[in-house]
């Protein structure tokens, strides 16, 4: 079992910047497959990101703007947003899922076996 938990959300202008961060306890370094989803108002949870053996995946409304990464000495994975606009007004969710080798792909992130609380983010434009 791994616990999860988000931080870095909140409200930025259009164009803007913010960093995700989310903690985990225990490490899911090559454990877990990682990544993050997000429900916006009144619609569907959508994968965003993926992390696993076989690489990185983006959901094509956030390729090359967002960024999933590790830093495995501090068990935490971040999500780099960039240019951020208001379609990407969301409540994000890290989530993680066994095994690392083969997490299913991007569409399975919204599924996975463990999710964080969550954390706002609202892009004004």
């Amino acid at each position: 079992q791994v616990h999860l938990k988000e931080s870095g959300g909140g409200s930025v202008q259009s164009g803007g910047s913010l960093t995700l961060t989310c903690t985990a306890s225990p490490t899911p370094y090559k454990t877990y497959a990682m990544g993050w989803w997000r429900q916006p108002p009144g619609k569907e949870r959508e994968a965003v990101a993926v992390l696993d053996a076989d690489g990185t995946e983006y959901a094509h409304s956030v390729r090359g703007r967002f960024t999933i990464s590790q830093d495995n000495a501090k068990n935490t994975f971040y999500l780099q947003m960039n240019n951020l606009k208001p379609e990407d007004t969301a409540v994000y969710y890290c989530a993680a899922d066994a095994p690392y080798t083969y997490s299913g792909g991007l569409a399975k992130v919204p599924y996975f076996t463990y999710s964080g609380p969550g954390t706002q983010v609202t892009v004004s434009s």
